[in-house]
């Protein structure tokens, strides 16, 4: 079953993180220095904010599948809009590497629709960005629309 994915920029990480686990009832899933998350199945959400960009506010939303065969049926979805689509495998994000698509809604809100495969330690991977492994390693379609791993 997809999960909707909501990820908000913050100036105050540890304030905020207070708030929503009130607001949740819960704790974060993940949390670092510079990120937390909530997987919550009541409302079934992955719930992420950030103190990583300048623009605060809704940084992007997006469809977590759970298996590879949720994420096709998403990408046929995608590609039915006729809006072009950012596709990634295996990009590191937000601490985990997952496969990926990204898509810009007509209102230009980043839409990212992924599976995760694993943890990582690390936000992103500056290294694969940099050397041109992955150029589009972890940034929606349009450069600079979000702060995911940028």
């Amino acid at each position: 079953m997809k999960r909707l994915h909501v990820h908000l920029s913050v100036d105050d990480l540890e304030k905020n993180i207070s708030f929503y686990s009130t607001l949740f009832g819960s704790e974060p899933t993940v949390k670092h220095d510079d990120y937390a998350k909530w997987l919550l199945d009541d409302p079934r959400v992955n719930f992420a904010i950030s103190n990583r960009s300048q623009q605060l506010g809704l940084d992007h939303l997006g469809l977590q599948a759970e298996n590879e065969q949720e994420l096709a049926a998403i990408k046929q979805n995608l590609d039915a809009t006729q809006i072009p689509i950012e596709a990634q495998e295996g990009a590191a994000c937000c601490y985990a590497r997952s496969d990926k698509y990204w898509i810009t809604d007509p209102q230009g809100i980043a839409w990212e629709s992924f599976h995760s495969l694993s943890e990582i330690p690390t936000f992103n991977d500056a290294k694969a960005a940099s050397d041109g492994e992955n150029p589009f390693a972890c940034s929606p379609v349009e450069a600079g629309t979000s702060s995911c791993c940028g």
